[in-house]
């Protein structure tokens, strides 16, 4: 699933072909994603110019002068910047053809991504009111999680993984922030001191930003907003590595579900 590096790495890279362009038309091929794609979309954006493309957690958000356009990738979803008459793949569900010559393709194998259109506040949309704050924002930090920790006993790693605790630190990046603050995943978050959680949140942002500076990680779905795949993954210390050895102590990576999630830890190191 595209995590939020992803995420913004396509939004970098989309932005100077879309930003303060005309949507001449859109094409919707398939409506059938995680909601219907609204029929009245088309008229809602033709003729109008993106007045900027932002991203609130795993949503993009093309903003117009009269309303937001919100974009989901889903679990497999991806968006690229393509010519419009370039061959169509299966799954090429949506076309966004700007004015700057370029199509903003929509590619999305398993249909669980999102367009949906609204032109109340976006903040108070539905799927974006009750989200906490963005990881790499000033809002973010160690005295946050250990305030919203005290007496939870969920495990440390689904505490993180929690959009109303703070934004877009998915599965893989929890992984691997937890591995840099030595904090074993399975530990419950109210357990984990005050200064366990300063460290974790340095290393939350410090992940994701050489994440997204080296354009998301590699998935087998996920491509950037220019057709390439990610990089991050060949930076991996725990997360997928199951039985292999650490790169700090050479013990044997662990691996356990945890919230239904595949996990990965060295039970040497996390404590």
């Amino acid at each position: 699933m595209p995590e939020l590096p992803e995420v913004e790495t396509t939004r970098r890279g989309i932005l100077p072909f879309v930003e303060g362009f005309v949507v001449e038309d859109l094409v919707v091929r398939n409506r059938s994603l995680r909601l219907p794609v609204p029929t009245t979309l088309k008229r809602c954006l033709r003729g109008r110019q993106v007045v900027a493309l932002k991203r609130r957690a795993k949503y993009l958000l093309f903003e117009f002068e009269h309303g937001h356009l919100l974009v989901h990738l889903g679990m497999s979803g991806s968006l690229c910047l393509v010519e419009a008459k370039q061959t169509l793949r299966k799954h090429d569900h949506i076309d966004l053809c700007l004015s700057s010559g370029k199509v903003l393709r929509y590619h999305d194998p398993r249909r669980f991504g999102l367009w949906l259109w609204t032109d109340q506040p976006v903040e108070e949309h539905a799927l974006l009111r009750h989200l906490g704050p963005e990881p790499l924002g000033p809002d973010f930090d160690g005295e946050l999680l250990f305030q919203k920790s005290r007496k939870r006993k969920v495990a440390v790693k689904s505490f993180l993984m929690d959009g109303k605790i703070v934004v877009g630190i998915g599965n893989i990046y929890a992984a691997e922030a937890l591995f840099a603050a030595r904090i074993r995943p399975t530990r419950a978050a109210g357990r984990v001191s005050r200064l366990e959680y300063q460290r974790l949140a340095e290393h939350s942002k410090r992940i994701l930003a050489e994440s997204i500076d080296q354009g998301g990680t590699t998935l087998k779905d996920f491509v950037g907003g220019d057709g390439s795949p990610g990089y991050f993954a060949q930076e991996l210390a725990v997360y997928g590595r199951e039985g292999e050895s650490c790169g700090v102590c050479a013990g044997i990576l662990k691996g356990k579900v945890i919230g239904q999630r595949a996990s990965c830890f060295c039970p040497n190191c996390q404590k």
